[in-house]
């Protein structure tokens, strides 16, 4: 069993504290995105897990064993990172198989996890090739094969695609979800990429200035985030927010964009003054500031069904009120109705 236990952890540079109390549980088998942007903690918290980095207080547990103060090489991981740091006088084979030799495996065994594993990643056909010989997708592949054949017990992905172009991030995206579904092997992946986080993810961690703001599934963190800066950072555009009222105290009142429609005048909820126009093909969004009626002056985002729509002037819009949501203004934290 491979579950990764977070308790209270920590992470000081000296006076400046980095990870404020992390308490999460990863199942056996769970695929976690930790999800945040720039300076967040999240790879912080990643390389702790990997013993790359010392934990100020708390304790990780990896399949039960405290891994506080066990050498990288004892915590039974694999890292997959942003650079695939491969040996490049090495072949795909040579790349893939040096660990095990460092490990003092025999050849036949070697030969056996490399094989299984260019097999799975589909990568037989470049065993003799050395990485300049691939493309960026592939060498990518063979830093995967090269933790698949540890065959750990968890796997640490440290934004492995982002040195990927659009198009093959989208693939590789469909790989690591292939992979895991076949080998069903615990994962931490770090991110800052909110897609990559909603289409991989069994569960995601929110990172914020050093917290976890939020743990859930994906459409469960959508569906409802926990504070503002969940609500606007998951979703793109992300959740509008508007200073309200209601049952008399202020609130911040949070409508995401395709959950706002165009009506009449009189049926509005709303009124936005337009100040720009994306057409997107399928969808327009529509951005734009409050007139005179409630929250006048916020920005909105709107997301349309419908390519063509006046450039300038005003749009009406209305929302259901079972898909609004409300944040107190100070705390940032959700109300719920």
């Amino acid at each position: 069993m491979a579950e990764i236990s977070f308790r209270n952890v920590k992470k000081s540079y000296g006076e400046l504290q980095v990870v404020h109390g992390v308490n999460a549980e990863v199942r056996d088998g769970e695929f976690i995105v930790i999800l945040g942007p720039s300076g967040c903690g999240k790879s912080t918290l990643l390389r702790m897990v990997a013993g790359l980095e010392p934990i100020t207080s708390g304790e990780i547990a990896i399949g039960g064993r405290v891994v506080n103060n066990l050498e990288p090489k004892d915590r039974d991981i694999a890292m997959v990172f942003q650079n695939y740091a491969l040996y490049p006088h090495m072949s795909v084979y040579d790349n893939m198989a040096y660990g095990l030799r460092i490990r003092g495996m025999s050849k036949e065994e070697i030969d056996s996890r490399v094989q299984k594993a260019a097999g799975i990643l589909e990568l037989a056909k470049f065993l003799a090739r050395k990485p300049r010989e691939l493309s960026g997708g592939q060498r990518q592949r063979v830093a995967m094969g090269r933790a698949i054949v540890r065959e750990p017990k968890a796997f640490l992905f440290d934004e492995p695609l982002s040195n990927l172009d659009a198009k093959l991030r989208v693939q590789m995206r469909a790989e690591l979800q292939a992979l895991h579904r076949r080998l069903g092997t615990t994962s931490l992946f770090v991110t800052h990429d909110q897609v990559e986080a909603m289409t991989l993810a069994h569960r995601m961690i929110v990172m914020n200035a050093g917290q976890a703001e939020q743990i859930g599934a994906p459409l469960e963190v959508y569906a409802k985030p926990a504070t503002t800066f969940v609500a606007s950072f998951i979703g793109s555009p992300p959740m509008n927010l508007i200073p309200a009222q209601r049952a008399g105290r202020d609130v911040l009142l949070g409508v995401r964009p395709e959950h706002l429609e165009p009506c009449s005048s009189s049926d509005a909820s709303m009124t936005v003054d337009i100040d720009l126009i994306e057409p997107l093909g399928s969808d327009t969004l529509v951005y734009g500031h409050l007139g005179g009626n409630g929250g006048a002056g916020a920005r909105v985002a709107v997301r349309l069904h419908q390519s063509v729509i006046a450039q300038t002037g005003h749009l009406p819009v209305r929302y259901n009120p079972a898909q609004a949501h409300y944040f107190d203004p100070q705390s940032g934290k959700r109300i719920e109705s």
